[in-house]
Parts: structure tokens; sequence; C-alpha cells
């Protein structure tokens, strides 16, 4: 009898095979690629030119305001803050910043009821809708040159419309008492069918039904104002507030066609602006220039956050 030896073979298991797991950094490059190959071809122009024009001029001005750079560019050395620190002591820098924030206090309350005024004179018109439309947004079609060249005739003692039509001999553009109020005029001429085509289009989404409800209940038109439209438009008043303040606080254009480049009498109307391109472009100081406009740039950046968070503030009460 012949025994017969069985050998055993040991099988190792099969391994089971899982799919590996994306990690989140492979997951979000993914959905970025997918999201771009939709739709990144289309706004890459944008970003290409926005890095070219906005960013990389920002970041050189930046560097600029570091230094002591003329406008030849030669012999640039590092100064640090040295012309921020300068900045803050200059007279003229506090005064032109000053005759900014008098014009924006002037003009911008002007704009908005102005521009509200207009806004439902054209929007309640029986005839000749279009005419209304176009009378008050035209002026703001036109270039700040012939605005400015408009306006100082017109403010001419002499033979000026201004003094013809009221009867009067005064040098608006000569004396210090009138020149900001001469600016104020000409811009709210020229920039408020800006702020008139907001308000006509809010107006034109106020549902009628509530008009119509507070007829009824005997409210007069001024009660319907007071109640219905102008809650109604608070979200657009904001807006233009905001837009108006910013453009205010760069005013430049105008002020220094109406006065020949000049700082007008008594130099009542020089702008932050205008004082930035003073040193740039007749001192010849780009860094400090530089400097000066990065100022500027934070206070606007302030403004614009303190309404981002006034809104927000604003927004969440309201839930």
């Amino acid at each position: 009898m012949s025994s017969v030896s069985s050998t055993t073979t040991a099988v190792a298991p099969a391994t089971t095979l899982r799919p590996r797991t994306a990690t989140a950094a492979e997951s979000a490059r993914a959905r970025w690629g997918r999201r771009f190959q939709h739709g990144g071809w289309f706004v890459a122009p944008f970003f290409v030119m926005y890095g070219l024009f906005v960013i990389v001029p920002v970041v050189r001005g930046l560097y600029l305001s570091l230094t002591d750079a003329n406008i030849s560019g030669d012999h640039t050395s590092f100064v640090g803050l040295a012309n921020y620190r300068e900045a803050l002591k200059d007279d003229l820098v506090w005064s032109s910043l000053w005759h900014s924030v008098k014009f924006t206090m002037y003009v911008v309350p002007c704009i908005i009821v102005v521009a509200l005024l207009m806004a439902l004179i054209a929007h309640h018109a029986v005839h000749f809708k279009w005419l209304w439309r176009l009378c008050f947004f035209a002026p703001f079609l036109l270039p700040s040159a012939v605005v400015g060249n408009l306006w100082w005739w017109l403010f001419q003692p002499t033979n000026g419309m201004v003094n013809h039509v009221l009867g009067l001999d005064t040098p608006w553009l000569a004396q210090k008492s009138t020149a900001m109020t001469a600016v104020v005029i000409a811009t709210l001429w020229w920039t408020v069918g800006f702020s008139f085509l907001l308000y006509l289009a809010a107006l034109q989404n106020i549902p009628q039904h509530l008009y119509e409800a507070a007829e009824l209940d005997g409210a007069n038109a001024f009660k319907r104002l007071l109640h219905i439209t102008v809650p109604n438009l608070r979200n657009i008043t904001g807006l233009v507030l905001a837009l108006q303040i910013l453009a205010s606080l760069q005013v430049f254009d105008q002020v220094v066609v109406m006065y020949q480049f000049g700082p007008g009498p008594e130099e009542s109307t020089r702008t932050f602006v205008q004082y930035t391109l003073e040193q740039g472009f007749t001192s010849y100081r780009v860094g400090y220039a530089s400097a000066i406009s990065f100022i500027l740039f934070l206070i606007i950046a302030v403004v614009a956050l303190g309404r981002m968070w006034l809104l927000r503030n604003r927004e969440e009460a309201a839930r």
C-alpha cells in the first residue's frame, strides 16, 4: 500500500481594488478646470487687460510711492514711508483734500434731489416722454472739455448768459466766494443725467397697485410720494449716494478746464487729484505724487467698504 503525499498549496487572497479617493486639492482643480473650460476663455481677455492696465500700474505706483522717483526715472532710490510722512505734513495736501470734500458735500445732495425730481417729471409726463428723457440725459454724453469751456463762457461777468439772465454782474470764476459754486452748478448740469436714469428705472419697478390702494384710502399725491415712492427708492438712493461720493472725491476735469489749469482764485478750487498731477508733472516728483494718490485710494476704499458694511447690516436687519 503506497502512501500518497498530498501537497497543500497556499493561495494568497486576491487583493480588492478600490478606487482612489481624490484629494480636496484635486477636486478643486477639476472643478475650476470644468468652469474654465465652459466660460474661462470668454473672460480671459478681460483678465489679461485688467492685469496689464490696472494691476500692473497699481503695483508700479505703490513701488514708486516708496521711492524718490522723478519724471525722468533717473537716480531713483528707495525712501520707504518718507513720502507719506511728508504728505501728512503738507498743508496743500490737506487744503486740496478739503476742497474735494467740500465739493462732494455740495454736489451730491443736489444731484440726488434734482435727479429724483427729473425722474418724477419724466415718469408722470403725459406727452413727449421721450423728449423729457432726451433733454435730461443728453448733457451727460458731452466730453468734460466741452462742458468746462461751455460753462466758462456762461459764467463770464460781462457777456456770460448766467449774469445776463439773472441780471447780475458777478465775477463767478474770479472770486473765492463763488468759485466752487460755479463748479458745482456745472457738474450738476453735466452729471445729473446718469442718476436720473437710475431713478427713472427704479420708479418704473414700483408696483402700481400700491398707488391705487393709497389713493382709495384718501392719500394725496404728497403722501403717496412720501410713504410709497421714497421708501421704495431707498436702495437706489443708497447706490446713487455711493457712486456720486466716489466720483466727486475724484473731481478734476471740469475744474481744470474752467480755471485754465490753475488753482482758482486764492487757490480755492485746487482739488486733491489736481494737486497730485501738479506734483507729478509740474514739480516732477513722481514718487511723492504716487504717495498722494495712494492716500486718496485709501480714502475711497474706506468709503466703499463703509457703504458695503451699511448695506450688509441693513439686509441682516431686514431678515
